[in-house]
């Protein structure tokens, strides 16, 4: 698809002065758990709220040793800000323990290891090779699925479904790039609800589907 160089050009000049999501920030720490802990904070919350949790927390504990030593009651108090602490809560000490017994505290790098230990989905295992291992991997939350749908780009119906779809069309040289663009194009512009299609860089080129109503 000849568009796809033009929108993801369009989008780079757009938000290059944009701050980048809490997980790409964190992954600049260059801690593979970190960056691991952040993602599964993110899960259903904005991204403000990413930033106090995982502040809160990593002030406190930021290895799976330490957090495997905090109570339960004590790690739901440090995310709480983070939303549905409790099922996160719960997550995180589950994947915590399996890294520190299985994998002697170090995060896995291979998509097999990551898929295999329970509450890290496809997107999570994603991000933790991309932004923290540097492989080419291409994660995609519902932004990145929305909008490539929107675009016409593909035609699916999850995220992970979209993930497969995707990696057959967009060339790899920009799969670094794509999830933290399309974030950033999706909490802004191209939001779920009446986008704002009118200030919009890819106005003339997005043919809007799915989209009843825009401003």
């Amino acid at each position: 698809m000849k568009s796809i160089d033009l929108i993801i050009k369009l989008l780079k000049k757009e938000f290059k002065d944009r701050r980048k999501p809490t997980v790409r920030r964190t992954s600049e720490d260059k801690d593979p758990f970190k960056t691991l802990i952040t993602c599964l904070l993110s899960l259903r919350t904005k991204d403000e709220n990413t930033e106090k949790a995982s502040a809160s927390l990593f002030k406190v504990a930021s290895t799976p040793q330490e957090i495997n030593e905090i109570p339960i009651k004590k790690l739901e108090k440090l995310i709480y800000s983070s939303g549905f602490y409790k099922k996160k809560a719960k997550t995180i000490k589950h994947v915590s323990k399996v890294i520190l017994e299985k994998y002697n505290g170090k995060v896995p790098r291979t998509e097999k290891q990551l898929l295999s230990i329970k509450g890290i989905g496809r997107k999570t295992c994603n991000i933790v090779r991309l932004f923290a291992y540097k492989e080419i991997a291409l994660p995609i939350d519902v932004n990145c699925h929305r909008i490539v749908n929107r675009l016409g780009w593909v035609k699916t119906k999850t995220a992970d479904e979209t993930e497969f779809a995707l990696k057959k069309i967009l060339p790899k040289k920009h799969w670094p790039e794509f999830n933290t663009l399309f974030i950033l194009f999706g909490k802004s512009i191209c939001v779920p609800i009446s986008p704002f299609c009118s200030k919009c860089v890819l106005n003339r080129l997005c043919p809007m589907i799915g989209v009843k109503r825009s401003r």
